[in-house]
Formats: C-alpha cells, sequence, structure tokens
C-alpha cells in the first residue's frame, strides 16, 4: 500500500477562515467522551473499525434482511429496569454533525434530528424528554461503547446492516440515505465513479463508506498506511466523520464520501463544497442500536417508533424534519416503514 502524503496546506474554504477551523477542531477534540486510542474495544482491536471477528461474520452470512426487527412492545424488562432504576436514558450520540446532533454555538444545547428521537425514547420510557445523559461517541466507537455499557442506544446516523446485525440489536428504520461524494464545487470529480481514479478520499472509521470504497475504489486512495495500527495517521481514515469536512478544506484530501444525509449538512455549513452525482449510489436505513441482546429495550424503542410515525405531516416526525432535515434533504414525505422479524 502507498502511502499518499498529505497536501500543502492551503487556503480554508468557508468556515470563516482559520477561525471556523480552530472552532471544528475544537468541536470534534472536546465533545469527545469516550476513549478514541487505538486499539480500544473489544478483541485487542477496533471492535467497531474496519475489521470483524469471525463470529459476526458468520452471523452476516446468514443474514438476509437486517432492517426486520423485534415487533414493537410497550412493556418493561431487564433492560428498561436498569434505565429506570437509574432516571436518566444514556444515549450515544454524535455532537458535531449539523443537523443531526450538534451543539448550538450561541445556546450550548444539543440540538437536531437525532436529538430529538433521543428525547422522544427518554419521554416513553421516563416520562421526561430531559431525563437523558448525552455521551458524544466518535463513529469507530459506536458499537464499542453499547459492548462496554457506556451507553443504552446509540442514536447516530448508524446504518443498518448485516455486519453490524450481529454486533449489536438495531430497532427498526427510521432515516433513509445513501452514499453520495463531497467535494468542492470546483473539483473535476463527478461522482462516485471514475473520476475518482487517483484522488485521495476520506472516510470515518468502522463506517459503510469505507466499505463501499474497499468493495470498489474507481482508483482513489482512501487508507492510510498504518491503518488499524498504534501508527494509525488519521487522515484518510478518521474516527469522527467531521474530520474528513477538516481534511478537505485543508486540501489534505481530494473529496469525502458519506452518508448524503450527513453530507447535505456539510454543505451548508461550507457553500465551497457541494455532493456530487446526481443520487446516491446506496440505499441505507438508519436504526436506534442498543446492546445485543437487549431486546425489551429495542422492543420499545419500536413501540416509541410506532408512535413517533403516526400523524402524516403532523407527525413528530415530520415536525423534527421539517425543522432540521428539509432545507438540505428537500422532498422526503415521510419516514421509512417499519419491516419486523417473524420468527
Amino acid at each position: 500500500m502507498t502511502r499518499v502524503k498529505g497536501a500543502t496546506r492551503g487556503r480554508l474554504r468557508g468556515w470563516g477562515g482559520v477561525t471556523g477551523m480552530a472552532v471544528a477542531c475544537a468541536v470534534t477534540a472536546s465533545l469527545t467522551l469516550l476513549p478514541l486510542a487505538h486499539g480500544d474495544g473489544t478483541s485487542g482491536g477496533r471492535s467497531a473499525g474496519h475489521g470483524a471477528t469471525s463470529a459476526v461474520h458468520a452471523e452476516a452470512e446468514e443474514c438476509e434482511d437486517p432492517e426486520a426487527s423485534i415487533p414493537s412492545a410497550d412493556a418493561g424488562g431487564p433492560t428498561i429496569d436498569r434505565i429506570r432504576k437509574r432516571g436518566k436514558l444514556v444515549a450515544g450520540v454524535d455532537q458535531n454533525s449539523f443537523r443531526w446532533g450538534y451543539r448550538n454555538p450561541e445556546t450550548g444545547a444539543l440540538e437536531g434530528f437525532d436529538i430529538d428521537l433521543v428525547r422522544a425514547i427518554a419521554e416513553d420510557i421516563l416520562g421526561d424528554r430531559d431525563a437523558v445523559i448525552f455521551r458524544a461517541i466518535p463513529t469507530n466507537q459506536r458499537v464499542a461503547a453499547l459492548e462496554h455499557d457506556k451507553v443504552d442506544v446509540v442514536v447516530r446516523t448508524m446504518t443498518i446492516n448485516c455486519k453490524r446485525a450481529g454486533q449489536v440489536s438495531f430497532s427498526t428504520a427510521y432515516f433513509q440515505a445513501g452514499q453520495q461524494v463531497l467535494a468542492p464545487k470546483a473539483s473535476e470529480i463527478s461522482g462516485y465513479d471514475e473520476s475518482l481514479k487517483g484522488k485521495r478520499i476520506c472516510t470515518a472509521e468502522g463506517s459503510t463508506a469505507y466499505d463501499a470504497l474497499a468493495e470498489n475504489s474507481f482508483g482513489a486512495v482512501f487508507e492510510d498506511e498504518h491503518d488499524e495500527t498504534e501508527l494509525d495517521e488519521d487522515l484518510l481514515t478518521v474516527p469522527n466523520q467531521l474530520d474528513c469536512l477538516v481534511r478537505l478544506q485543508l486540501g489534505e484530501v481530494d473529496a469525502v464520501v458519506t452518508d448524503n444525509a450527513l453530507a447535505a449538512g456539510q454543505a451548508a455549513q461550507d457553500p465551497a463544497v457541494e455532493l456530487k452525482g446526481d443520487k446516491p449510489f446506496t440505499t441505507e436505513y438508519y436504526g436506534v442500536a442498543a446492546k445485543l441482546g437487549a431486546d425489551d429495550l429495542v422492543a420499545r424503542v419500536n413501540h416509541v417508533l410506532e408512535e413517533y410515525r403516526q400523524g402524516g405531516e403532523d407527525s413528530p416526525w415530520m415536525t423534527s424534519y421539517r425543522e432540521w432535515l428539509a432545507t438540505g434533504l428537500p422532498g422526503i414525505t415521510g419516514p421509512p416503514a417499519p419491516k419486523y422479524r417473524t420468527d
């Protein structure tokens, strides 16, 4: 694997120049509450990173419909009882994804589409939408946070897929997204195609964007020389997805591959970049993740989501969508329909 040196740092695009850059870096560093050490997690390595154990691979091979979840229920159970005894729902979220989960710089409050959903879950279980302990977790620590009981749920634009279904338990889907390329408006990159050849592409560790590039990179360079080791450069593959935008603004990478839902928020933050291609090249669904085996909590979250979807244009889902996402992702008429397992 050839190591690609970072480009000379040039003038920042958008974000108010150096001041904006400093704010972005401060956000990424200061809001991460879980350890970022390479090797944190299970199996002596990045449990939520690029690799996966053989057991996970075996389960993934048997998976046919990862979006099908446990039937909804409003009953209790051991996980629900533990949350009620604590009096707080501990939720793993992002605090630097604009419009999804971010800290309002004026008020200091957490806001966004995912944050609204967390509060709805807390209100259903505990009767108080503010009975939440938010824990900021990087992209590559979402699974580990659940495995090590750091959080009860992860609500962080987490795509449901077969690989992850062998690591965590997912709710029914609450949003449909897809992978797309984010690049400077002046870039010759046209989308997820041959125009990526030789380009430096940034993705978040443990993301479906990385998996897509691993399957077909079109000749792009997307891996650091020392990925998954203590010497990882964190240049092309980074712990937090927002770090890719920072790399792009510094001229250290040529483009970012990420969910179009996240990329739309980043394009809103920086008018010098845009989504490339007419539409996403994948179809993916976000789910609320819980620890593997926490069936009572997943069933309860599915109950919350059923109510969250009800009401058409006046539903809590559509209300949150209009407030946070409609500007960057217009034309969405409702949430994805739930799918349940029959076994």
